[in-house]
Order: C-alpha cells, then sequence, then structure tokens
C-alpha cells in the first residue's frame, strides 16, 4: 500500500516559532505572528495539494478557529485537497453531525474526512456545557459514532441509549463518498471505541516501541469485533538537506523556549485527563536536556505544546528512514506539521517525498503516474562520424 500523508493547518496561528495550544494550555504569544486568516490557510492548502499531500488536519478546541467552517471556506481555494475537521461529538447532535457531512461532501466533491475527538479535559469540556465525566464521554462518542454510521447507512434510526435518545432520525440525502473516520486514544475505554468504529486509529508520535504496541493492541480488539484498522501517526518534521542544519533548527526552536513558559505549561499539562497526553509528557518529563529520545525523534514540541508533541528531525534521507520504519510496524498514513506551516511544508515535500518515491513507497495522489519510458536501441557509431 502506498503512504498517505497529510498536512495541518494551524488554525490557532503559525510563526517561525512553536505556537502552543491544546489540552486546556492558551495559545502562545507566537500565535499572532501569522493569524490564521483564510488566506494564509489557503495559502498553506494550497501548497500542501500541490506538494502530494492527501488531505489536510484542523484542530478543535477553545484555542483555535471552528474546524468545519474554516475548512469549508478554505475548501473553495483549492481542488483536490482532503480535510480532516476534528470536532467533538458531545456539541452535536448526531443527526445533525450526519447531515453536515452530507452537506459537506456534496459541496466540496467528497473532500471531507473526520478526526473524532472525544475530549480529554473535563474543565474546558463544561465550558461548552458538556459535563460528562472521561468515561462516559467515550460510552457517548461509541453511541453516537454508531448513530451516525446507521444513518449513512440509509436506515431510519430510533436509539435510547445512556446518553443520547433519537427516534426516527434519517437523511434525505446520504454522503458519497462517506467519510472515513479518524479516532484516537490511549485508554481502554478509547480502544473499544476505535475498534468498533473508526477506519483509521491515530497514535501520537511515540517511539516505535511504544507504537507497535499500540497497533497490536487495537489490532486485537478489532480483529474480536470482526474488523481491520489502518493505522496513522501524528508527528512535526524539521527536515533539511543535512541532519547538521535540522539539528540547527530544532536548536533554534527550542532556544525560543522561555523557562518560565515552560514550567507554567508543563505544570498545566500535568493536569490533563489525556492519558495520551500523560505518555508525550513522560517522554521529556519536563526537561529541556536529552530531548532526542530516539533516533531523529525529538521530543522538544511537547514542553510549550499540548497534544501532538514530538518531531521528526534530520537529513531528509534520515527522515524518510524513520518513517519507513514506522511504515513496517503498519502505520500507513502520517500526519505531519511545522513552524512555519508553509516552509515546512515544501522541506518536507521537495526534501523527503521524492525519496519515498523513489523507494515506491509514496506516489502523488493528484497526478497521474509517469508512463515508463521505453528502452531505446542507439546504433554503434564509428570513430569519425557526425
Amino acid at each position: 500500500m502506498s503512504l498517505t500523508f497529510h498536512w495541518f493547518l494551524p488554525t490557532n496561528g503559525d510563526s517561525r516559532h512553536v505556537v502552543g495550544g491544546g489540552h486546556g494550555t492558551p495559545v502562545t504569544s507566537a500565535g499572532g505572528d501569522r493569524p490564521p486568516s483564510v488566506g494564509y490557510l489557503s495559502q498553506i492548502a494550497r501548497a500542501a495539494e500541490h506538494l502530494g499531500f492527501a488531505g489536510a488536519l484542523t484542530p478543535t478546541g477553545a484555542w483555535c478557529e471552528d474546524a468545519w467552517l474554516t475548512t469549508a471556506m478554505v475548501s473553495q481555494h483549492t481542488e483536490r485537497l482532503k480535510f480532516l475537521v476534528a470536532f467533538r461529538p458531545g456539541f452535536l447532535s448526531p443527526t445533525f453531525a450526519a447531515q453536515m457531512a452530507s452537506t459537506y461532501q456534496r459541496q466540496t466533491g467528497g473532500r471531507l474526512m473526520l478526526n473524532v475527538v472525544t475530549g480529554g479535559e473535563s474543565q474546558e469540556q463544561r465550558g461548552y456545557g458538556d459535563f460528562l465525566d472521561k468515561e462516559a464521554r467515550y460510552a457517548r462518542t461509541g453511541e453516537f459514532l454508531g448513530i451516525v454510521r446507521d444513518l449513512w447507512d440509509g436506515k431510519t434510526v430510533d436509539h435510547t441509549g445512556e446518553h443520547l435518545h433519537v427516534e426516527g432520525a434519517k437523511l434525505a440525502r446520504f454522503p458519497d463518498p462517506i467519510p472515513q473516520v479518524y479516532f484516537g486514544g490511549s485508554s481502554p475505554a478509547a480502544g473499544q471505541v476505535a475498534a468498533r468504529h473508526s477506519d483509521v486509529y491515530l497514535t501520537w508520535g511515540e517511539p516505535p516501541a511504544q507504537v507497535a504496541k499500540k497497533i497490536a493492541w487495537i489490532r486485537s480488539l478489532a480483529a474480536e469485533q470482526g474488523r481491520t484498522i489502518r493505522f496513522g501517526i501524528r508527528l512535526h518534521v524539521i527536515t533539511r538537506d543535512t541532519a547538521e542544519q535540522a539539528w540547527a533548527e530544532a536548536r533554534r526552536l527550542l532556544d525560543g523556549f522561555d523557562p518560565e513558559t515552560v514550567r507554567s505549561i508543563q505544570a498545566g499539562l500535568g493536569r490533563s485527563e489525556s492519558e495520551g497526553q500523560q505518555r508525550m509528557l513522560a517522554l521529556h518529563g519536563g526537561s529541556l536536556d536529552n530531548l532526542e529520545i530516539y533516533p531523529n525523534l525529538w521530543a522538544g514540541v511537547g514542553l510549550v505544546r499540548g497534544g501532538a508533541g514530538t518531531a521528526l528531525v534530520g537529513s531528509h534521507a534520515e527522515v524518510a528512514e524513520r518513517i519507513t520504519e514506522y511504515h513496517r510496524l503498519g502505520i500507513d498514513e502520517f500526519i505531519l506539521s511545522g513552524y512555519p506551516h508553509l516552509e515546512e511544508a515544501y522541506w518536507f515535500g521537495e526534501g523527503v517525498l521524492p525519496l519515498l518515491r523513489r523507494q515506491g513507497l509514496w506516489s502523488h495522489p493528484f497526478q497521474p503516474a509517469a508512463p515508463e519510458q521505453p528502452t531505446v536501441q542507439v546504433p554503434f557509431a564509428a570513430a569519425g562520424s557526425s
């Protein structure tokens, strides 16, 4: 299977420095360097489309712009790029969400994918009027996705569950194609929901041995449901012509971290209810030392940013090698980002993707494969002939 690469739309702002935010942490001041206007986000999206990224992830939360509205606007400035829209099931009725997805598919030519985010922080959820605890939120997500999938299948749905209740729910028009559902989570409750309902299980960028354990865990749960699931990973990336240049850029970003800001953000993230977030924090322990936790895997981003906190750092060849290593474990989709997102898309797209193409691991999703050139027999030319 050819690898699939997605980029990231920084709807919390962009910068030449790391922009924080997520899991209850405020957006750092760097988020104002390049505000997340439709014009700038469209520039990133068009670059990603040109370079061969199949889609772009947009986050969800109080710290960023709304993903549904933003991507609907940006989609009008692109042609084929898909949008992996993150949203929280507790904020929408399942029938309305199924209808929104159907409309989105028709108006964009089938360019919607869904990243279902149960919500890791009760404090932020309560700000939206959602007072369920973490375990109950996962149970509700399972009910939600069950209803949505039945609606997409053309069924009339009557459902009376612990958290959701619909009667005679149905859609007048159905999404074509049905959006792929991406889902992540490291808790036992998350694993059960992923096994039953996700098309792609997402993990944050942990070292390969930890990722392998997650893949085996979800595969086993999915097999119990008679299902197979694809796997994706969420990482930042710093790739340059040489390893020295890439690590110099990582050091530049690290030098921009104010120690007091790091301590404050780490204290906030330490209170996170998300098991995945706690696994991210454990990779660096809040220390600015020894941040290369595996060859070419740098945990520095997680010092000032919630959620995905690791980056692939190295030469184009080294980053391609690490991607190949994750692929051997079972990862087929990579959701990448970098600061600033416009420039880093080009570094990766022009530096790493051609290497993976030559290895037969990737092909541009929007360009036909180049036809095989016939072998031309050149007659021997005698010395002295013109």
